[in-house]
C-alpha cells in the first residue's frame, strides 16, 4: 500500500545523500549491489518522517513490505542476506518497482537512531511457484492495519469501507466506494464486426488489470503473512498470467448481453486445495475470497 503522507518532499529529499562510506557487512554478494543513497535519522525517524522520505524517493510509485517467509528474489537476498545474518538486523524493508530498476529500502538501526539506506536491484529474478497459503495466520500480524470490530470482522484503520471478515473455511475481503460512472454492457455486442468486438474486449481487458492492481493495493498489501508471493509478483505475467480472465472470457461475458453480477478477474488454487478469488461488479465495489477446502 503507498504510503500517503503530507508531502514533505523537498525536505526529505534533501537529505538524500549517495552513499559509498556506509554499506552493507562485507561479503561478496553486497559489493555487487549498488547503493542508491540513504538518509539517516540521528534520533530515529519521528512521527510520519520516515513514510515522507520513502514517498519522496518513491515518487507515485507504491512500496510494497517485503514478507520474510515469502519467496526469496536472489537478486534481493544478495543485499538481504548480509544484514540479517548480522546483529545490525533490518527492522523493515520495503521495495518498489514502477521505476527502470526495482528500488530496495532497508531501515537499520544505527547507534541511537536509525538509516534507511537504498538499494538499485538489476531485476526480479525469483522463479514462479504455485500460490501456498501459510499454515498459521496469526491476526495480530496478518491484520495490523486493521481493528477488530465483532469476532469475525475487522476494519481498516484508515478506511472503514475496506474489510475483512474471517472464519475457519472463509476469509472475505471487500472494498466498497461505488463509482458514478459504471462499467458499460452493449446488449448488442453479439452483432458487432470482429474488429469492433476486438476492440471493445480489449477496453474491458483493461479496465480490469486497472480493477486487479486496485484489489491487489487493498487487500494483499494492507495484509501481511498469507501467501508465499511477495506482493510484486502479483503483478507480473509470468506468475499470474494463467489466473487471470482472458480476453476470450470477457467476450463470452460481453456475448450473451447481460450485466453479470460479478466478474471475476483472477482465480487459482493453492497448493493447499484453497480458492483464491478476485472479483468486481464494475461499480466500485471489489471483492478477494479465500476458501478452505
Amino acid at each position: 500500500m503507498k504510503f500517503v503522507r503530507s508531502l514533505v518532499a523537498v525536505c526529505a529529499f534533501s537529505t538524500l545523500l549517495t552513499v559509498s562510506s556506509w554499506a552493507a557487512p562485507a561479503s561478496k554478494s553486497a559489493v555487487t549491489n549498488k547503493i542508491y543513497g540513504a538518509v539517516e535519522a540521528k534520533d530515529g525517524f519521528a512521527g510520519g518522517r520516515l513514510f515522507d522520505v520513502l514517498d519522496s524517493v518513491g515518487g507515485t510509485g507504491t512500496w510494497m513490505e517485503w514478507d520474510v517467509n515469502g519467496v526469496r528474489d536472489p537478486s534481493l537476498m544478495k543485499v538481504l542476506d548480509p544484514v540479517l545474518n548480522s546483529p545490525n538486523k533490518p527492522k523493515m524493508v520495503w521495495l518498489i518497482t514502477e521505476r527502470e530498476k526495482p528500488l530496495l529500502s532497508v531501515l537499520l538501526p544505527k547507534g541511537q537512531g536509525e538509516i534507511l539506506v537504498f538499494y538499485e536491484l538489476s531485476s526480479l529474478d525469483a522463479k514462479p511457484v504455485q500460490l501456498k497459503l501459510n499454515k498459521v495466520l496469526t491476526p495480530d500480524v496478518v491484520f495490523r492495519d486493521y481493528k477488530q470490530i465483532s469476532e469475525t470482522q475487522f476494519e481498516h484503520l484508515d478506511r472503514s469501507n475496506l474489510k475483512i471478515s474471517a472464519s475457519d473455511k472463509l476469509i472475505r475481503f471487500s472494498y466498497d466506494n461505488p463509482d458514478n460512472t459504471p462499467l458499460r454492457y452493449d446488449p448488442d455486442f453479439a452483432t458487432k464486426t470482429i474488429v469492433e468486438k476486438h476492440a471493445e474486449v480489449n477496453d474491458y481487458l483493461g479496465f480490469l488489470k486497472y480493477e486487479y492492481s486496485l484489489m491487489l493495493r487493498a487487500f494483499v498489501q494492507s495484509t501481511r503473512g498469507i501467501f508465499n508471493w511477495q506482493p510484486w509478483h502479483w503483478y507480473m505475467d509470468k506468475w499470474n498470467q494463467k489466473y487471470m480472465i482472458s480476453a476470450k472470457e470477457i467476450e463470452m461475458i460481453l456475448s450473451k448481453g447481460v450485466r453479470p453480477d460479478y466478474i471475476t478477474v483472477f482465480k487459482a488454487k493453492a497448493s493447499g486445495g484453497e480458492i483464491v478469488e478476485m472479483r468486481t461488479t464494475g461499480n466500485g465495489f471489489l471483492e478477494m475470497v479465500i476458501t478452505r477446502p
